[in-house]
């Protein structure tokens, strides 16, 4: 049964509730709301990478979704801070010391993903173009096989077929 509500307390605690509060932080230009926020879902989005993971090797541990409630809530209160100690305590550092690999690392990807994307596009218009030459032969063969059976049946083709001796003339 609660396994079930899972994903409705995750999707309303953990995503409904903070985007709101953020629209409002946004809304009313609140620097120190906006801030929390934003360490929110930085720590969210680390969550939610750690939780895919989790999610296929402890799921069996026993109250493991009652602990994922627990956990965001714990994050979102305004009380405990949790999303802006792990960002603080954590994440920040970390970032901090990772920031230019991280960077150059997501520049090459840009890089790679787009020349990915050229390849892809030509082999893309290679096999289109393949395809659609190859559709055109075969409607062409199609238009020409009753012609072809047509002129092979015909009186004509005797004369086509057998060779002419030029003496015989």
């Amino acid at each position: 049964m609660v396994t079930w509500c899972i994903p409705g307390a995750r999707l309303l605690f953990g995503t409904l509730y903070p985007a709101y509060y953020s629209y409002k932080a946004v809304k009313t230009k609140n620097v120190k709301e906006y801030v929390r926020w934003m360490m929110y879902w930085i720590v969210y989005a680390l969550y939610t990478v750690v939780e895919t993971i989790t999610d296929l090797t402890l799921a069996w541990f026993p109250l493991y979704y009652e602990l994922k409630i627990a956990f965001v809530i714990w994050l979102l209160s305004p009380y405990t801070r949790g999303a802006s100690l792990i960002y603080r305590k954590c994440l920040h550092p970390l970032l901090s010391s990772r920031e230019r690999e991280i960077d150059d690392y997501i520049v090459q990807a840009k890089e790679r993903s787009y020349e990915t994307m050229v390849n892809f596009g030509k082999q893309g218009l290679s096999i289109a173009a393949t395809a659609a030459v190859s559709a055109a032969v075969k409607r062409f063969e199609h238009f020409l096989n009753p012609v072809h059976k047509w002129f092979l049946s015909s009186p004509l083709s005797n004369h086509l077929q057998s060779p002419v001796d030029p003496t015989a003339a």
